[in-house]
């Protein structure tokens, strides 16, 4: 990623995180008490029109600041984040998710995010800024979730429960969780080891995520012998059926909340191929299959991350990110 395109997503997400409106509000309230500012409930992360993409919008700030520290704007992403990132906002937050809907509010993706971006902030030693006490909220939370999951979602949106279990599981392993690493890999065996011969119909007009895809990038963390489990999970790979899944889905109109989700769909296709190729020895039938894809789904995405109003541009330079910087 060269210095524009970093300082426009700097730029871009500081915006984000600042803006109150429009906000996508979904909490349940039980009387019209309840219909309160989101800054209220969640003074840290109530910008960026909904909690999820402000928690991974202020991952992308701090991972380029952590970076690139120099960037200009750098600055002014800072003030953002001394003004959002307090340990009284933090308090705040973490009442929320003790409380009675923190159970299941914005589980598991928000949930996800959380725990990255957490990650990032202790893995930096120089990092000015704590999520304590909500992060440990959040940690315990997605402990007891995913210890007592006994069925996957496999979705390709926010619901999906390899995608988030993934990123929790980097970041479990960033930071010595050892505990919620276990976890984590434990539930991805007993929902995907024994996967044979996928039959899903990808994608959704809605999906940002594949079913398939961050499946296999999910098991991949974890299961030794995933050449032998990717084999039979996709045995077919190389068939017509599977074009849709190696190939990028068009992009109809890029400015439309749906139509952004599938500019993210080839983003995170992107990153999953890659993973999934490499994770492949040389020689095996599929790997260069799956390197070429992660290039062709990476060129497809990237091109749409600029320009095309707030409901692309809230979360996609998150995934534009993640795909050439990684996380950690």
């Amino acid at each position: 990623m060269d210095d524009d395109t970093a300082e426009r997503l700097l730029s871009t997400a500081t915006e984000n995180v600042l803006r109150d409106h429009p906000v996508h509000w979904t909490h349940v309230i039980d009387s019209d008490a309840g219909l309160v500012p989101q800054r209220v409930l969640h003074p840290v992360f109530a910008g960026s029109f909904d909690w999820h993409s402000c928690v991974h919008q202020t991952w992308l700030m701090v991972r380029l600041l952590r970076l690139r520290p120099s960037l200009t704007g750098a600055d002014q992403a800072r003030h953002a984040l001394d003004t959002l990132i307090t340990p009284e906002g933090c308090r705040t937050e973490a009442d929320f998710f003790a409380g009675p809907m923190g159970g299941f509010w914005e589980r598991p993706y928000g949930w996800a995010w959380l725990l990255v971006l957490d990650a990032e902030l202790r893995t930096w030693g120089a990092a000015p800024w704590s999520l304590e006490p909500l992060s440990r909220v959040i940690r315990d939370r997605f402990l007891e979730w995913v210890s007592h999951a006994r069925l996957p979602i496999r979705a390709g949106t926010h619901t999906n429960t390899a995608f988030a279990t993934g990123l929790v599981l980097d970041a479990a392993r960033a930071v010595g969780d050892t505990e919620l690493a276990r976890a984590c890999a434990e539930a991805a065996l007993r929902w995907h080891r024994e996967d044979r011969g996928y039959g899903g119909f990808e994608p959704d007009a809605a999906d940002f995520l594949s079913p398939a895809l961050t499946e296999a990038d999910l098991v991949r963390r974890v299961l030794p012998d995933f050449p032998a489990w990717f084999e039979a999970f996709l045995p077919d790979l190389g068939e017509a059926r599977w074009k849709v899944l190696r190939e990028p889905v068009p992009v109809d109109d890029p400015g439309d909340p749906y139509g952004s989700h599938l500019v993210g769909l080839a983003l995170s296709r992107a990153w999953c191929w890659r993973a999934i190729g490499e994770a492949l020895p040389a020689g095996h039938r599929y790997r260069e299959a799956a390197l070429a894809a992660a290039e062709e789904h990476r060129e497809a995405g990237l091109r749409y991350v600029f320009g095309h109003g707030y409901y692309a541009e809230h979360w996609l330079g998150t995934f534009a990110a993640y795909l050439s910087l990684g996380a950690f």
